[in-house]
């Protein structure tokens, strides 16, 4: 038997994510200047931080197509400074293969701080 935790009770099925281009291209404007003035080590936290905004900007729908909650990620720098501190080394130390598979490891921290809020 499971167990719907659900308030209207449909499934969540889907996701829909309403990031338009106008907020895309506003976060690129910043990240661009963040890059510039940090000369280039803005570019290090950019893929947690762009995929963070997108995934705050993303509903969960049910089945039948309504908006039954969203996605908040809870990511913060503060809390995976370690995480981005080992990774930076190991794109060093391997000169910038290990960056293939940091892309990977971003989505999946940001995923792990990804909780479903549903509405009321």
């Amino acid at each position: 038997m499971s167990i719907d935790h659900s308030p209207a009770g449909g499934r969540p099925v889907r996701l829909k994510c309403d990031f338009g281009i106008t907020e895309t291209i506003g976060q690129v404007i910043i990240w661009f200047l963040l890059t510039i003035v940090t000369l280039g080590i803005a570019l290090i936290v950019f893929p947690y931080y762009f995929n963070r905004v997108v995934l705050n900007r993303t509903e969960v729908l049910d089945d039948r197509g309504v908006a039954i909650g969203r996605l908040n990620c809870r990511f913060d720098l503060g809390s995976s400074l370690g995480h981005v501190i080992i990774w930076i080394l190991l794109i060093i130390v391997t000169l910038g293969i290990a960056a293939f598979f940091y892309a990977y490891r971003v989505i999946r921290v940001l995923l792990n701080d990804t909780r479903i809020e549903y509405y009321r």
